[in-house]
């Protein structure tokens, strides 16, 4: 009764008419996935029963091929080792019956010999035949593309694929490594004005390849001075001075030292210098930061009679020292090159140096930072100076720079005046009636003189055409008017003219980039082509915006001699045939044109 309460009771859902079809139909969900595992089972069971059964019968196969295999290669060995004995066996009996003709003095030779060695060469199985591997004995089909082995066998085709492999690797170890900074390289050396046409020469290759393996080389022998400067410079280019390379460099019976990179060397290291090659007399030092009080004091103590000193950025040597230096050393010193010192070198110091060194014929300050007038004004008191060339970051007055260059410019062959801003025309005026014997005149960054100035300079003047001229960036700074004032300012199309007319029959080397007054005009009339310029061979034309196609080949025609031309900001110069040797840089639109081999296009004239 209970029962029967309880299942009146049941709550029941709603039911889908599926589930009263299975219900109906005596259908079990539980049955169906019973069912659906056993038959599962049963799969996976007939499959490894069949992977078993075929593993059985692949290694059975497999074995019956491997001892069929060896069967085979143990009867084509024994085959191969009588016809070889068979063969030696002809050979020597050639050989022998060869002997007693000789005796019988039976000179007819006949072909038994030749016969005899093609019985003994292998002949090559031919294409469908079965042949083993000479390298790993597989059995194979022959092909006309089987490959020999190194023994005069066949190879297979994994050994054949193995092989080509292994010659192409082979021949490219042969070829010499193609370097990938090639263009650089290329560019590096068209910026130094470096045009190689052809093949180095046997002595830069040599020179080059010492370079490349400096770490093996224990001394250079008796290698004259004229090749240490360059190995010197690829040295000092890749900043592999150092304390181990520098003694390479230093033998007692040099007189000259070139190192154009000293970042790595120690104070030490500069002592050294002096202790091995005792009979120095031209030293050349650049990035000397570590060249101190202490290397002063031994070349002091030595009596090292230097007639030729180059210093680059030595601030460590102290104002006292250097006066010390020209007190004992200063008499012999005929030139003197002094840049980057920041801290030393004062005016003080430097009059001990006009004081002591009256032998001075060369005299070179730049970025000397604790020089003024005073100094400038001391320089006029070097009798025999020749080569003056300077560069003072502190201002100076036109006045001091005008007084020096009429005390000592009649004995001038170089002058070199960098920077001087507020230098004026009276400067310029004074450089025309005091230097007679200028070979190379520099006269850079200046806004202050004018076009009339530069007009007389050249001016009848009585000093010789000048071989090297550098007017760069005299111009007026205001760019708001990129024509210039009313009353030109800098080198302009009057001052250049007079310029070419002075000295363009023996110029050699131009710099006049950044002089943007001179016009279109002066430039066609002085590079139209019949004016010629027979020594020219270094022009610097960069950011002169006005120049273009029609007169860089204008100046190609003018100047037959040219090697560089720079042109840095010339857009206009497009698509120029550049002649045979000549280096174009610059120019970002003949980039692939940069050193042509030809004649100038006649065209373009």
């Amino acid at each position: 009764m209970y029962a029967l309460i309880a299942a009146n009771n049941r709550i029941r859902g709603p039911q889908s008419a599926l589930t009263d079809f299975l219900a109906s139909n005596n259908i079990s969900a539980a049955q169906i996935t019973a069912d659906y595992d056993r038959r599962q089972r049963e799969a996976r069971q007939r499959e490894q029963e069949e992977a078993a059964a075929n593993g059985e019968a692949i290694e059975q196969q497999q074995e019956e091929d491997e001892e069929r295999a060896e069967i085979e290669a143990a009867a084509q060995k024994k085959k191969r080792k009588r016809q070889q004995e068979t063969a030696l066996t002809k050979v020597k009996e050639g050989k022998a019956k060869k002997k007693q003709k000789k005796r019988k003095g039976d000179d007819s030779d006949g072909g038994d010999s030749d016969v005899t060695w093609d019985m003994y060469t292998k002949k090559k199985p031919l294409p469908g035949q079965l042949e083993n591997c000479e390298e790993c004995d597989k059995r194979f089909t022959v092909t006309p593309y089987s490959k020999t082995g190194p023994e005069g066998g066949l190879l297979c085709v994994k050994c054949s694929k193995e092989q080509t492999a292994q010659e192409k690797k082979n021949q490219k170890a042969k070829k010499p490594a193609v370097s990938r900074d090639k263009r650089r390289q290329v560019q590096s050396n068209l910026l130094d004005g470096i045009v190689q046409i052809g093949a180095k020469s046997l002595q830069d290759i040599c020179i080059k390849e010492v370079a490349n393996n400096i770490l093996d080389i224990d001394e250079f022998g008796d290698l004259p001075q004229e090749l240490l400067n360059p190995l010197s410079q690829i040295l000092s280019r890749r900043r592999a001075i150092t304390s181990r390379t520098l003694d390479l460099f230093l033998r007692s019976d040099l007189d000259t030292i070139d190192l154009y990179d000293c970042g790595k060397l120690e104070t030490e290291d500069y002592i050294r210098i002096f202790s091995v090659v005792s009979n120095i007399r031209n030293l050349n030092l650049r990035n000397a930061g570590q060249f101190k009080d202490e290397v002063i004091d031994y070349i002091i103590e030595r009596s090292i009679p230097i007639k030729t000193l180059q210093l680059e950025a030595a601030n460590l040597v102290s104002n006292d020292k250097w006066t010390q230096f020209f007190m004992n050393c200063g008499e012999p010193l005929e030139f003197l090159k002094l840049t980057w010192l920041d801290y030393s070198m004062d005016d003080d110091a430097f009059s001990h140096l006009i004081r002591y060194c009256p032998n001075l014929t060369r005299l070179k300050l730049k970025k000397c930072f604790r020089l003024t007038d005073a100094a400038l004004s001391a320089i006029k008191d070097l009798k025999q100076l020749e080569r003056l060339s300077l560069r003072f970051p502190t201002p100076t007055s036109s006045d001091a720079l005008a007084e020096l260059i009429s005390k000592i410019g009649p004995n001038l062959r170089t002058l070199s005046l960098e920077n001087f801003t507020d230098a004026d025309d009276d400067v310029l005026s004074t450089i025309h009636t005091s230097c007679t014997q200028l070979s190379k005149l520099r006269f850079t960054e200046n806004d202050y003189c004018t076009d009339a100035g530069f007009v007389g300079l050249f001016t009848e003047w009585s000093n010789p055409p000048l071989a090297f001229i550098d007017l760069s960036s005299n111009r007026s700074v205001d760019y708001s008017m990129p024509d210039g004032p009313e009353v030109p300012t800098g080198l302009a199309s009057a001052g250049f003219e007079a310029l070419m007319e002075h000295s363009g029959a023996r110029l050699e080397h131009l710099d006049i980039s950044s002089c943007r007054h001179i016009t279109y005009e002066t430039f066609s009339n002085i590079f139209d082509g019949k004016n010629q310029y027979p020594f020219l061979k270094d022009i610097n034309i960069s950011f002169l915006t006005k120049i273009d196609t029609a007169i860089a080949a204008g100046m190609f025609r003018s100047c037959p001699e040219l090697i560089k031309v720079t042109a840095f900001g010339c857009f206009n110069v497009i698509d120029v045939a550049v002649p045979k040797g000549v280096a174009l840089i610059g120019v970002p639109n003949a980039q692939d044109s940069i050193v042509q081999e030809g004649d100038v296009d006649a065209d373009l004239f």
